[in-house]
């Protein structure tokens, strides 16, 4: 079903391209597109050739998913929506069928999304039977007078919605993720309270033929959180910005990127400082977040195409598409 609701918004994008009297400029018909599957310290040694290998494949099905959209002119909503929904359905990152458990051995998982232009934005929080969050968060941007849903109004609001697809909290489970909160609820009982070495959030940042960004992300927050804990990945502006010069979607410590409002500030300073993306995104994920004592990294991105995905710890998974056409896949620090 989400394979084929995918192709549904390639066939949208090419038949709205067909359409389009407008003819762009050769600078607004550039299109770009950076995608993350989280941040976190995965050691080398750690990562056998097979799963690294899969990661990898992910990663490219994901970018060719929302490269499909771009190329056909379709919008850069679209492109970032499809490139997560992939994510989502991969059991290797953390959101949708990945996600981590919680502290009472289930999923809660968070999704956002936002256009640039426009300043539309939809966000879902602790959301339990929905299969893609970020789809329920574009519904929530379109069909709902609200920004952010949470918890049971967010999966009522996915009961009226026919498009929304519902799986029982079990579907989520992965062997992995068990394992994952047994180690890290044994760390917690000996006093250990880094709250989790591996983040896994998935994110896209698109920019569109029109010169349009936006920006999406999606997570199963962290491993053994409590509570109803929500990080940044639905906080508009923390873990997700998008606006008429940058887009951003971040990955790490949630607190700290929502005390530090980590996606909005550094297409701040583009926009009001006039700093070069590069040197926004390094300032605030590489000095201000470790200086408040957090970690992560970022994937952001400018009307021009240039692309950012500064990290601090060890690992990112990510890849993307220049302007020029040239791609790369990338986990480590190379």
């Amino acid at each position: 079903m989400l394979a084929f609701s995918i192709l549904l918004l390639a066939l949208s994008a090419m038949t709205a391209h067909a359409q389009d009297p407008a003819t762009p400029s050769q600078a607004e018909s550039r299109t770009a597109l950076v995608i993350h599957g989280g941040a976190g310290y995965v050691p080398r040694e750690s990562l056998d050739a097979e799963a690294e290998r899969a990661a990898r494949a992910d990663l490219g099905r994901a970018l060719d998913a929302g490269n499909a959209i771009l190329s056909a002119g379709g919008t850069a909503l679209d492109a970032v929506q499809a490139a997560i929904v992939v994510l989502e359905e991969s059991p290797r990152f953390n959101a949708g069928k990945g996600a981590v458990f919680n502290a009472r051995g289930g999923h809660e998982l968070d999704a956002s999304i936002m256009e640039g232009h426009t300043r539309r934005a939809g966000a879902v929080a602790g959301v339990t039977t929905v299969r893609s969050p970020i789809t329920l968060a574009r519904t929530v941007m379109e069909h709902s007078p609200h920004v952010m849903l949470a918890g049971e109004g967010a999966e009522a609001f996915a009961d009226s919605r026919p498009e929304i697809e519902r799986v029982p909290n079990d579907w989520f489970d992965t062997d992995h993720r068990r394992k994952a909160l047994e180690k890290a609820q044994r760390q917690a009982a000996a006093g250990d309270g880094h709250p989790g070495q591996y983040f896994g959030t998935v994110g896209a940042v698109a920019l569109d033929r029109h010169g349009h960004i936006a920006a999406a992300t999606s997570t199963g927050g962290m491993t053994n959180k409590k509570w109803g804990r929500v990080g940044d990945s639905p906080v508009i502006g923390a873990g997700t910005w998008a606006d008429d010069k940058c887009g951003v979607s971040g990955t790490g410590w949630g607190e700290f990127y929502i005390r530090n409002a980590v996606a909005h500030d550094i297409c701040a300073r583009v926009a009001y400082r006039g700093d070069s993306l590069a040197e926004a995104a390094e300032e605030v994920v590489n000095r201000i977040v470790p200086a408040a004592g957090g970690d992560g990294g970022a994937i952001a991105l400018d009307r021009e195409g240039n692309i950012a995905m500064p990290f601090n710890t060890g690992t990112m998974y990510r890849a993307w598409i220049k302007p020029d056409g040239s791609r790369g896949i990338a986990i480590f620090e190379e």
